[in-house]
């Protein structure tokens, strides 16, 4: 297997007690050998895995209702002007991206994006809305929209903060 510079490998036998996590056993496996893989180019499916095993896990717990949710402002030739992508899924609306061309930055597209992505997080049973933004992009206007932090990591790029925001729905919008 190649163990170049983008995948570091860490053979497994008996036991490894990697710092602060006490000590990893191989029960039944001891005649087996494993590895950990770390690397920035996984193989394809991989991380699929991963997420379908967290999932099955996860409904243990609760009901899967993940939902995407995206909202665009198109011009009349197809091109889109402005974009959100979220997801709904148990009682929240997570937005992940929110985007307005320049030519149409400060013009209320944004809030109109943002609004009718909350509105339609109220109809499918939200109780409110996080996300997160970066201190070179909008927190101030996700402040004016009725967003309040809760989190802060500091030390981005070595210069920039990283916000964690929610907004509560107990009010109609």
């Amino acid at each position: 297997m190649d163990t170049g510079p983008e995948m570091s490998l860490l053979k497994l036998k008996g036991t490894y007690s990697p710092p602060g996590f006490g000590t990893l056993r191989q029960h039944h496996l001891m005649e087996e050998s494993m590895e950990f893989q770390v690397t920035d180019n996984p193989v394809v499916g991989d991380n699929d895995y991963i997420i379908e095993k967290t999932r099955e896990y996860n409904l243990e717990f609760v009901e899967k209702d993940v939902r995407p949710l995206s909202v665009y402002l198109r011009h009349e030739n197809g091109d889109i002007i402005g974009g959100l992508t979220a997801k709904t899924f148990w009682d929240w609306l997570h937005v992940e991206y929110i985007w307005v061309d320049s030519t149409h930055r400060h013009g209320g597209v944004g809030i109109k994006l943002l609004s009718l992505a909350e509105e339609e997080a109220i109809k499918r049973g939200c109780i409110g809305s996080t996300l997160d933004t970066f201190s070179f992009q909008a927190k101030v206007f996700y402040e004016k929209q009725g967003y309040s932090k809760f989190g802060r990591l500091d030390r981005y790029a070595g210069a920039h903060q990283r916000f964690y925001m929610e907004k509560q729905f107990d009010r109609p919008i």
